[in-house]
């Protein structure tokens, strides 16, 4: 854990100790929350693990059923939450669960745990996950950097190799390529760099998506439990507004055939592929809207409040961290108190190094 994680750990602690979570409660909470999750599996003990932020351990998931519904949260439906937002009715407080991508752990091991305590929850399907006709290219990046000891990208894109042989070496290498990934080149380059990288060191990325993605026949299974809504994620997972608006329609629009043409239903919710300040636009949030979706899920984070009935096209979530997986930090996050300290913050502070830290307790959805 780096010097920025160890603050916000403390940060945390510093909450529960000094009971100011529950002091800042009565002005902070929300009337409900939306929690957002990936993985969930077994802890891996690997030191490189730059999208750790992106998985909890089926303990986790269990403790923090727990927590929620022990903090007087009802966990309900998506569809139901979003209805109880937008009419403001009833004094009880709700939480919905769920999931993006569409990854099988999401069906063998979270499934399990969720069918047996009777949580109903939300899967966002990325079609062309599903169709294994886009890329994971997060988790390729990851595994390509730590399968070599220096990483040398195409002649087009420039430069000498990028020396990954410790476990500092890999995580700064990665991090290093994913920033330039996501803000530098734009989303078609972004896939041509990925694919170009795997064919460079014989990376089978279809064969990733085999491995780690659910297939239809997977997901119909789940569509027949009541407990389960599947939602949109777009078809190819691109970040909508870096992309023009003829692009971002169509890929909204073709998640939306591929999902009725296999499952036989509209969906009616969406979550924004990554979520953040540099993915979602306002203009996205209108395609949504005249696509006749009810809810759009950002990963802004924060808890519902009254005033996101206004737009339920641009809805915070509450990130479940892989680097927080402690009961304690489900009981902070549903005063409020985090999200209000973290919105200052951001207001407060210019400083880039402290942003960036604040960034990463919140870390974008990939």
């Amino acid at each position: 854990m780096g010097a920025r994680q160890r603050i916000f750990q403390n940060a945390f602690k510093l909450l529960r100790s000094s009971g100011l979570g529950r002091v800042m409660a009565p002005f902070t909470q929300g009337c409900g929350a939306i929690f957002m999750m990936h993985h969930v599996r077994p802890a891996r003990d690997d030191e490189y693990q730059p999208n750790l932020h992106l998985e909890i351990t089926p303990e986790f998931l269990r403790q923090s059923i727990e927590q929620i519904r022990g903090n007087g949260y009802e966990i309900i439906a998506l569809d139901e939450a979003v209805d109880l937002l937008k009419s403001g009715y009833g004094n009880q407080r709700y939480a919905a669960l769920t999931f993006d991508d569409g990854y099988r752990d999401n069906l063998k091991i979270a499934y399990p745990i969720l069918k047996e305590l009777n949580v109903p929850f939300t899967i966002y399907v990325a079609t062309g996950l599903i169709d294994r006709e886009t890329e994971l290219w997060w988790i390729a990046l990851e595994r390509i950097i730590g399968q070599n000891d220096e990483i040398r990208l195409s002649a087009e894109t420039a430069g000498e190799a990028i020396s990954c042989r410790t476990v500092a070496e890999k995580d700064a290498c990665y991090e290093q390529l994913t920033r330039w990934l996501t803000q530098e080149v734009d989303e078609k380059q972004q896939r041509e760099i990925i694919r170009q990288l795997a064919e460079r060191y014989d990376f089978d990325l279809a064969g990733l998506a085999d491995e780690m993605m659910m297939t239809w026949d997977e997901l119909r299974e789940l569509a027949q439990d009541p407990l389960v809504t599947l939602a949109a994620h777009t078809h190819a997972h691109h970040a909508l507004a870096r992309l023009g608006a003829a692009d971002a329609r169509s890929d909204i629009q073709r998640g939306i055939e591929r999902m009725q043409q296999e499952l036989g239903r509209k969906p009616k919710h969406f979550a924004y592929p990554y979520g953040n300040k540099i993915a979602v636009s306002k203009r996205d949030a209108q395609i949504l809207s005249e696509a006749g979706f009810n809810s759009a899920v950002t990963t802004f984070p924060g808890l519902l409040k009254s005033v996101n009935a206004r737009d339920p096209m641009l809805l915070p979530r509450v990130s479940l961290n892989g680097r927080f997986q402690d009961p304690y930090v489900i009981d902070q996050y549903l005063t409020g108190a985090p999200f209000a300290l973290y919105h200052v913050a951001r207001w407060a502070c210019r400083g880039r190094s402290f942003r960036s830290g604040v960034s990463r307790l919140f870390p974008s959805t990939r």
